[in-house]
């Protein structure tokens, strides 16, 4: 893979992140091909995918799509949601892929590892994406947020492979760095969504009414947040995370509180159970996060 040259890029996942990046990539002039169920793999590949961007404007993008890999691609990016992630990568055979990147864009910490085991370990490059981008119909999507930024990572996979692709990510629109730490790069975005999705959801709020109504939670939650996050090798810096909550618009809902709205369902245990477990690991006390989950287990999620 060279930045300089056109790349297939394969998207398991076209959805409200993995759309967007898949209609940016193939605007910049990169073959895409979506894997997604039969009839959304029909949809896409008649009519493309339409977004509705403040940041990157209106626009239609022609993609190919199918039900499963079927030839190597320099890199695969992941956007399902992580109670999808097993049962999807079917579509993604590990013999196929060969030597391609495998980047996946999920909560949580502990995918990396499932991943691991299934391709090549050194060709797995976790990313985050700080964006509100939604699928509102097959091959519909609307970015919301005036910023699109994305951390590249991953600790055993080759520099240059990494900078390449980072490269034709941020030409085609996201702001795209590469991270040398693994673990304080997933850390960084956890230790800021676990809150923010516990508490939204627990309450059936968005963050503005969480922040006032709740916010002695919210501090305690933080703290223990940032507490597990400091001795898995993340930042801990609650202040930080207090002041990204108040800068929210009050509006703001997280991720697993619009699924709950909708009767999906909720990666609950990629998010809170993995907190758990880290904390757990790492003999850290966190009773505000395990009454959350344990309520949030409670009402059927």
């Amino acid at each position: 893979m060279t930045a300089n040259d056109g790349l297939t890029v394969a998207i398991l996942g076209p959805g409200g992140i993995g759309g967007l990046l898949a209609a940016l990539l193939s605007r910049s002039g990169h073959r895409v091909i979506c894997l997604a169920g039969d009839e959304t793999a029909k949809t896409l590949s008649a009519k493309g995918i339409h977004v509705r961007s403040g940041l990157f404007g209106d626009f239609t993008a022609p993609v190919e799509a199918d039900t499963e890999l079927r030839e190597p691609v320099d890199a695969c990016l992941i956007a399902v949601k992580a109670t999808a992630l097993e049962a999807s990568l079917t579509r993604v055979p590990p013999a196929v892929l060969g030597d391609g990147l495998v980047v996946p864009f999920l909560n949580g910490v502990e995918h990396p590892e499932l991943l691991r085991a299934r391709y090549r370990p050194d060709r797995v490059a976790p990313a985050t994406i700080r964006a509100e981008s939604t699928r509102v119909a097959p091959g519909e999507i609307e970015h919301g947020t005036p910023f699109a930024e994305i951390d590249l990572t991953g600790d055993p996979v080759p520099d240059d492979r990494l900078a390449a692709l980072a490269q034709v990510l941020d030409a085609a629109g996201p702001t795209t760095r590469v991270h040398a730490d693994e673990a304080a790069t997933l850390w960084s975005k956890m230790s800021l969504l676990a809150p923010f999705a516990l508490l939204t959801t627990r309450y059936a709020l968005p963050i503005g009414d969480v922040r006032t109504r709740h916010r002695e939670e919210l501090l305690a939650l933080v703290d223990e947040a940032t507490a597990v996050s400091a001795a898995c090798g993340g930042p801990s810096d609650p202040a930080r995370a207090i002041a990204r909550y108040d800068a929210f618009p009050p509006t703001t809902k997280s991720s697993m509180q619009r699924d709950a709205e909708a009767g999906r369902p909720l990666e609950l245990d990629a998010i809170g159970g993995a907190l758990l477990r880290a904390a757990d690991h790492q003999a850290v006390p966190v009773p505000v996060a395990t009454r959350l989950v344990g309520e949030l287990r409670a009402a059927g999620h």
